[in-house]
């Protein structure tokens, strides 16, 4: 299960250091593409998680095709170095404007990685009024 947020930062090669505690819970390789909906953020799925999605995507109708292809084309399997990094592709940094400082998101199964502006962005986004309507909705 991933929670927390952590900050790290991508090297000039591309490189991101995954935080120990979202490591432990990933294997030694997994998944990483573009977020599903229209947020600038990564999501890192294990390979189990992964393979949750890829069976909901490929039930999809045909008409969603584009959209299939958007999440199909941008995923990579990934594995960390020795010192605990992962190359995160140039498409992908790019799509998350990713670079210098990052931020890691748990979100359960799986967990995002966010430029911190974005990040701050999104996050304002979501009001103590919205947390009361959404916790009272769902019985939380």
């Amino acid at each position: 299960m991933f929670f927390g947020e952590f900050q790290h930062s991508v090297d000039k090669k591309g490189r991101a250091f995954i935080p120990s505690k979202f490591r432990d819970e990933l294997g030694e390789s997994f998944m990483i593409c573009r977020s599903i909906d229209s947020r600038p953020c990564l999501r890192v799925y294990s390979l189990e998680q992964w393979a949750l999605l890829d069976e909901k995507l490929r039930a999809l109708p045909a008409r969603a095709g584009g959209f299939k292809r958007k999440i199909y084309s941008s995923a990579t399997t990934v594995e960390c170095d020795a010192q605990g990094r992962i190359l995160i592709p140039a498409k992908l940094r790019e799509f998350a404007e990713l670079s210098g400082d990052v931020c890691f998101i748990g979100m359960s199964d799986f967990f995002e990685v966010w430029c911190p502006e974005n990040w701050a962005k999104e996050d304002s986004e979501c009001s103590e009024e919205s947390m009361d309507a959404i916790a009272e909705e769902f019985n939380l």
